[in-house]
C-alpha cells in the first residue's frame, strides 16, 4: 500500500521536467499573411478550358443492366487477331509465361454460393494444357487458342500471363467468347 502512495514533491518534480523538454518546440504563432505567396486568376468561363476539337465522341460507360462483366477491359469491343497478338507479345516482351483457360459454363462473374462483399463465383477456370514456359512467339500461343476454341467451341477462353519470379498472376483478358455472348 506504500508503494503505491506518491507524495506531491514527487509529482511536482515530474511535472517541472516535462517544460523543459516541450519548450524546444517552436509555439504555434498564428497564420502566415498571404502576401508572400503569387495569386493566380482563375477564370469561371467554361468555354476557355481545352476542348477536343469536337471530333472525338465519348465512350459510353458501361450499362449495367442486362449485359455480364467478364475479366478487364470487357467493357470493351471483342479484341481482334491483330490485338490479340500485341497483347501477347507485350505479355512475352514483359518476360510473362502465357497461359489459357477455359470455362464452359460461366465466363462471367456472377454469385452462387456466397452472399458477401468481394466474393463471387467464376475465378477458377480449367487450365488449357501446362503453362507455354519457354515460349518467345506469340503466334504460337495463338495457336494453342484457337486448337482450345476448336475443341471447346462454346467455352469462354482467356489468356493469363504469370510471373514466376513473383509468383503472381500480371495479365489476364478474355480471348474468345462464344457465339451470342458478344
Amino acid at each position: 500500500m506504500a508503494a503505491s502512495i506518491v507524495s506531491t514533491a514527487t509529482v511536482a518534480t515530474i511535472n517541472r521536467a516535462a517544460p523543459a523538454q516541450a519548450s524546444m518546440v517552436a509555439p504555434f504563432t498564428g497564420l502566415k499573411s498571404t502576401s508572400a505567396f503569387p495569386v493566380s486568376r482563375k477564370n469561371a468561363d467554361i468555354t476557355t478550358l481545352a476542348s477536343n476539337g469536337g471530333r472525338v465522341s465519348c465512350m459510353k460507360v458501361w450499362p449495367p443492366l442486362g449485359l455480364k462483366k467478364y475479366e478487364t477491359l470487357s467493357y470493351l469491343p471483342n479484341l481482334t487477331r491483330e490485338q490479340l497478338l500485341k497483347e501477347v507479345e507485350y505479355l512475352i516482351r514483359s518476360k510473362w509465361i502465357p497461359c489459357l483457360e477455359f470455362e464452359l459454363e460461366h465466363g462471367f462473374v456472377y454469385r452462387e454460393n456466397n452472399r458477401s462483399p468481394g466474393y463471387y463465383d467464376g475465378r477458377y477456370w480449367v487450365m488449357w494444357k501446362l503453362p507455354m514456359f519457354g515460349c518467345t512467339d506469340a503466334v504460337q500461343v495463338l495457336n494453342e487458342l484457337d486448337e482450345c476454341v476448336k475443341t471447346y467451341p462454346s467455352a469462354f477462353v482467356r489468356i493469363i500471363g504469370f510471373d514466376n519470379t513473383r509468383q503472381v498472376q500480371c495479365i489476364s483478358f478474355i480471348a474468345y467468347k462464344p457465339e451470342g455472348y458478344n
